[in-house]
């Protein structure tokens, strides 16, 4: 006779769904599910499925038929999920060679090269030529490299935002630099913010 338990029976939670190294998983729109990989790049740090979602949440309303520039793109995280959700079109800048390879590549894969354009090269030579304005930008820079103030500046003095136009910042704790407290804080409106561990991430709409 089987001795019975003095332990009730308890459900087995299902795993929670992870992205393994090397890739990385987009959460909505058409795509939703998909995996594309990343190149392995000393330093790429893309942006966490939670905070991703915690991210577009807040752009629930704002990335359908928007003009997207993703600063530094890397593993394409946040410019794929806008492409994914629904934007117009999406401009992605990464410096390394091989990681904007990759980006191509994951671009064909979805069989959206005329929706998502992959410039490589630096975004802070490349940018100068790049003529319009967008409705959404992306600046998630590497870490500790202090890209963020210098990117807002050129942004302004290129014309690249209009009124209306929102600006997702993702850097690191502790940074000097904080756009609500900067020269332009009269030109942008802080919408949203989240801190997360070491990352910093705000949303500002552009004043004008």
């Amino acid at each position: 006779m089987k001795a019975s338990s003095n332990f009730p029976n308890r459900t087995k939670k299902k795993p929670a769904k992870t992205t393994s190294k090397g890739e990385i998983r987009l959460i909505g729109g058409q795509w939703r599910g998909r995996r594309l990989k990343v190149h392995d790049k000393e330093g790429l740090r893309p942006t966490t499925d939670r905070l991703k979602e915690t991210l577009f949440n807040w752009l629930m309303t704002d990335v359908r038929n928007a003009k997207v520039l993703d600063c530094f793109a890397g593993a394409g995280s946040l410019g794929f999920e806008a492409a994914s959700r629904g934007a117009e079109s999406v401009m992605c800048f990464e410096k390394n060679k091989q990681a904007a390879q990759q980006l191509k590549d994951n671009c064909q894969l979805l069989n959206a090269s005329q929706q998502i354009t992959v410039k490589q090269g630096d975004f802070f030579q490349q940018i100068k030529h790049l003529d319009g304005e967008f409705d959404l930008v992306f600046i998630d820079p590497p870490f500790h490299q202090d890209f963020v103030e210098p990117t807002i500046k050129l942004l302004l003095e290129g014309n690249k935002l209009r009124p209306g136009s929102l600006v997702y910042i993702e850097q690191e704790q502790g940074t000097g630099f904080d756009l609500a407290q900067s020269d332009w804080q009269n030109q942008f409106a802080l919408t949203k913010n989240k801190d997360a561990g070491q990352v910093k991430s705000q949303l500002f709409e552009f004043i004008g």
